[in-house]
């Protein structure tokens, strides 16, 4: 079956492999290490007469994007470093496929901390102790060289009981919302930052997993320490340490929904639950407030 149709073009196409999920283990000796991974692969290039023509040739099938994920995860000694292994994929990609001119990784790391038994580390036996991962997505660029990194944190739920406020915002008539001077501050952190340099090579020398520890401490030392006046106020004081610490990042963002928790009203039972009383809390699903911003230095250090 074929129709055509002289206004209608290809704009874009891109293609691949997603939701590859494996597990590498490393073993030094009695002490082993593990990685779990969900690694997505997506080629552009010249594959456009795949669509138009129904030509299969340029094609390099999904199957073979998967089974290089595999493959170069059995070769490399980076799997646990998202951002290094994520780059030694794309490159293996356009070494091989000269009709491919970009390829494009995104990770998923899955969390699992080495289990303590008997006050020491065990050497094989390990605990997921939260939800939160690590991402990254590299783009690849066979003209110049040029490689894009944005790295995450992401599915970090964090909740202080006091130290949180809001009141002084502007008021209209659509207004219900009372003020308060001390609140449950609840949020899933979802942080990305980016990485940006002229000379990709300097890409493969930046310590990522340090970062990654890094924003994760800045985030949650700053959640616990500052007095909130406001989500915005603190989530922009997170993005200004982080700035400061790594001059590798051209800019950090935020996604911080409010987890609300509301006082229970229990005035008709004769219980006072409400302002400095407020000791029973109703957690809301929906709606949630989302406080999001991006903050960058005027240049990379780069």
């Amino acid at each position: 079956m074929s129709y055509n149709n002289a206004n209608v073009y290809l704009k874009k196409a891109r293609y691949g492999k997603d939701l590859v999920r494996f597990m590498r283990v490393y073993k030094e000796g009695n002490v082993q290490h593990c990685t779990e991974l969900t690694v997505k692969l997506l080629l552009e290039g010249d594959i456009e007469t795949s669509y138009t023509k129904a030509d299969n040739s340029v094609v390099v099938t999904t199957d073979t994007c998967k089974n290089t994920v595999n493959i170069v995860g059995k070769k490399s000694a980076n799997v646990d470093n998202i951002e290094v292994f994520a780059q030694e994929i794309t490159e293996h990609v356009l070494r091989q496929y000269s009709h491919i001119s970009a390829a494009f990784v995104d990770i998923i790391k899955h969390k699992w901390t080495r289990l303590i038994v008997d006050g020491k580390p065990h050497p094989h036996s390990f605990v997921r102790d939260g939800e939160d991962i690590q991402t990254t997505h590299v783009e690849h660029y066979r003209a110049g060289n040029e490689i894009n990194i944005t790295s995450g944190l992401d599915k970090l739920l964090v909740l202080k009981t006091t130290g949180s406020a809001f009141h002084g915002y502007y008021v209209d008539e659509y207004t219900t919302l009372e003020p308060t001077w001390d609140r449950i501050f609840s949020t899933v952190v979802d942080c990305k930052w980016t990485f940006k340099s002229k000379q990709s090579a300097s890409l493969r020398q930046i310590d990522y997993k340090a970062i990654h520890a890094g924003i994760k401490q800045i985030t949650c030392d700053t959640f616990a320490k500052d007095d909130s006046a406001s989500v915005q106020a603190t989530l922009y004081l997170m993005q200004q340490q982080i700035l400061a610490r790594f001059p590798e990042i051209a800019e950090v963002s935020y996604a911080l929904p409010n987890k609300h928790y509301v006082g229970v009203d229990l005035s008709r039972f004769n219980i006072d639950n409400k302002g400095k009383n407020t000791s029973i809390y109703h957690p809301l699903a929906d709606p949630s407030g989302l406080i999001t911003a991006t903050a960058a230095r005027k240049e990379s250090k780069l």
